[in-house]
């Protein structure tokens, strides 16, 4: 299979006696980079009505401004290590901010729906791009026993624009426009590219990837068995997760401001498990693979059960920013201690299941909201987040033996 390994000793990724160095500077400018990325993603949420008006659309084709990014992450995420070939990645991640960069601008300024979703096709290129090669990065970023922690650094910028990318949108979107708001990305990513420039270490590509590489990881059982565990994990929360707002609204009946309140307990317990859990998946990985979809599937049925409170609701949705922040992070660190040596392949494999499951949730969760209710609905999300810890448990049985 076509590898992406560490350079040789004397490249700028290994100290002068071969030993990997760590390079947390450049972990951390990926931090910032999953920020910018995650919160462009998210931004059209809470600005969809302004931007329908202004471009004369309706609602519905401004909310494909999110489908359109998810279907360019899948395809970039599957082919875009096939295409590049042994292209140094540090020059692939710095084209990807670029890439970041100009989408920010075009969608900003489109005078038209076809400007509009071209900017967001861009993004989703960036995205795929990015996220696919992140597990390989991280291994070659930091020593094998920090990988865990840089990959939850690299999580926590995610959770932060998680939190912030709605409620700031929307505020920014009344102060200065929904055209400002999202020029407020483009300096943030140049800030981002220069950073990267700086900090990251050149990456070389040891052997040409090639499609019959990463499809041969189907090959692999376990593999098999942890990629259906990531999708029915992002099936169940985004099946959830898309339709908090209106379940809050209609169950918890809460107001604007605890509805804030509400999406900013989600999104601060989020970041806290993502600096947590870096803590445990180097020692306790597995564990974390099922006791985490565990948690949120508990957390549903109390949702279920009990959102009619107030309290009750804002005690579970903690447990569920927290475990369903987190929980990724041990599946991106399990892809790397699995496929060390084929970890671009295998992350281009995860970010198109993630991506086509995060599709399938809101889409199916929206037909069961509709149909039978909030109830109901949640308490599906709940059986499928089941079915992802009993797969999580069924990759430990099977990992184990072969790591013992």
């Amino acid at each position: 299979m076509a590898t992406l390994v560490a350079a040789p000793a004397n490249t700028s990724d290994t100290s002068s006696d071969g030993a990997r160095s760590a390079h947390w500077g450049a972990v951390y400018a990926m931090a910032l980079c999953s920020f910018v990325l995650v919160a462009s993603e998210f931004l059209p949420v809470s600005l969809l009505s302004p931007i329908a008006e202004t471009l004369r659309l309706t609602a519905g084709q401004a909310g494909q401004a999110i489908a359109i990014s998810g279907v360019f992450a899948v395809v970039t995420s599957l082919g875009l290590s096939v295409v590049l070939g042994r292209i140094d990645r540090r020059r692939v991640v710095l084209a990807l901010i670029a890439v970041l960069i100009v989408s920010g601008a075009m969608v900003a300024f489109a005078p038209s729906y076809l400007v509009f979703m071209t900017g967001r096709a861009l993004l989703g290129t960036a995205i795929g791009g990015f996220w696919s090669m992140s597990a390989a990065i991280a291994i070659r970023l930091v020593p094998a026993e920090a990988v865990g922690k840089a990959l939850a650094i690299m999580s926590g910028g995610t959770a932060l624009a998680t939190a912030l990318a709605a409620p700031l949108g929307s505020f920014l979107g009344t102060m200065i426009g929904w055209r400002g708001a999202f020029f407020c990305v483009v300096p943030v990513a140049v800030a981002a590219l220069v950073w990267q420039a700086i900090v990251l270490p050149k990456l070389p590509v040891a052997e040409r990837q090639s499609a019959r590489a990463m499809l041969g990881l189907l090959r692999n059982r376990a593999v098999l068995l942890g990629l259906f565990a990531v999708a029915m994990l992002f099936v169940g929360q985004f099946a959830l997760f898309t339709y908090l707002r209106p379940f809050l609204e209609q169950v918890t009946h809460v107001g604007v401001t605890m509805l804030s309140v509400m999406l900013l307990i989600v999104g601060a317990s989020g970041f806290v498990g993502t600096v947590v859990i870096g803590r445990f998946v180097v020692k306790r990985l597995f564990l974390t693979l099922w006791l985490l979809p565990a948690a949120m599937a508990l957390a549903a049925v109390g949702l279920a059960l009990a959102g009619a409170s107030t309290a009750a609701t804002a005690a579970l949705l903690a447990v569920w920013g927290f475990a369903g922040t987190a929980a990724p992070v041990g599946w991106w660190t399990w892809l790397a201690r699995t496929l060390p040596d084929d970890a671009e392949a295998g992350g281009g494999l995860m970010v198109a299941v993630v991506q086509l499951a995060i599709t399938l949730g809101a889409t199916v969760g929206g037909a069961v909201y509709d149909t039978i209710g909030a109830g109901p609905e949640f308490l599906s999300s709940a059986a499928l987040l089941a079915i992802a810890a009993i797969a999580a448990l069924a990759v430990a049985r099977h990992d184990r033996p072969a790591q013992a």
